[in-house]
């Protein structure tokens, strides 16, 4: 019996296209996981970012991150189907080893997410300590 390992593939879909398309594309993606024998644990789609350089020449982007879990023999089965897809313009599938996966909770342990309370409340801080020079 194949183990199973866990997984995160990052699909970026063409950000010019209406959101019921994108949203088509993201359940296919998702389809696709699903029917291949994996078993997704966590979906993050962070929406519509320029792109750091043009993909077939398009300069918007839909990002997303889908954590799954699968034996090895699926990944390529999978990345065989994405290949194809259209709306896609670039995937990526990366194994989550224990320490990538441990890396990830010290970041997220001493980072300041832009626009949460403690990032707002050092910003007044230092507005405050300037005001009083």
């Amino acid at each position: 019996m194949e183990t199973k390992k866990l997984y995160e593939c990052t699909v970026i879909i063409d950000g010019g296209l209406q959101d019921e398309v994108i949203a088509a594309a993201m359940e296919m993606v998702q389809k696709v996981i699903a029917d291949k024998g994996g078993s997704i644990s966590s979906v993050l789609e962070v929406g519509r970012r320029k792109t750091a350089y043009p993909i077939n020449k398009k300069t918007i982007g839909y990002y997303a991150h889908i954590e799954f879990t699968a034996g090895t023999s699926v990944i390529a089965e999978i990345e065989k189907v994405l290949r194809y897809e259209e709306a896609l313009l670039r995937y990526l599938i990366i194994h989550l080893t224990s320490a990538l996966l441990e890396m990830r909770k010290r970041v997220e342990k001493y980072s300041v997410v832009i626009g949460s309370p403690e990032d707002n409340a050092g910003n007044e801080a230092e507005v405050s300590e300037g005001d009083g020079k």
